[in-house]
């Protein structure tokens, strides 16, 4: 099945092997840049599930792997921030959400792991001699880290007013 690409992804079509293309697609992109990979399909399957909400059971079956792999990866998402726990009034089971924020604002907010690079490459340059080449290198990194910083509040209120 394909959807049109603003056409919602009905509940019930979700174990498609569209979708789990997609999923396994998007997840392989986020591994890259440094995600945990089985976290980075369960955060695809929550991107793709219309009600944006998935129980422990839901991700198991649609990414067909134990509920004890479902368990650490949702826990790795809540760490980052990508995902939240709740529970529906009256029941029993857990449900996890996308970030209490936009996606973006959990990126976007994440300025203490830019931070913390930067802290940590001006360590580095305390170790180093000054001048040198790899004191060079090592600055121009911190720099960048902090530019980066700076400009990521920037940048969302930019994305915000664009979706305005």
């Amino acid at each position: 099945m394909t959807v049109a690409k603003d056409q919602p992804i009905p509940e019930e079509d979700r174990s498609n092997s569209d979708v789990r293309h997609f999923i396994e697609r998007f997840a392989l992109v986020l591994a890259a840049a440094g995600m945990q990979r089985m976290a980075a399909r369960a955060f695809a399957a929550l991107v793709v599930s219309e009600s944006g909400s998935l129980t422990a059971r839901e991700f198991a079956d649609l990414l067909q792997v134990s509920p004890a792999a479902v368990s650490s990866s949702v826990r790795y998402l809540e760490n980052a921030r990508m995902a939240r726990r709740a529970r529906r009034p009256g029941q029993r089971t857990d449900h996890w959400t996308l970030g209490g924020e936009s996606w973006y604002e959990t990126v976007g907010t994440r300025t203490d792991v830019i931070d913390g690079l930067a802290a940590a490459l001006d360590d580095g340059l305390a170790v180093v001699p000054p001048g040198s080449e790899a004191a060079e290198r090592i600055a121009e990194m911190r720099d960048f880290f902090a530019f980066l910083g700076e400009e990521m509040p920037r940048i969302i209120a930019r994305w915000r007013a664009s979706r305005a």
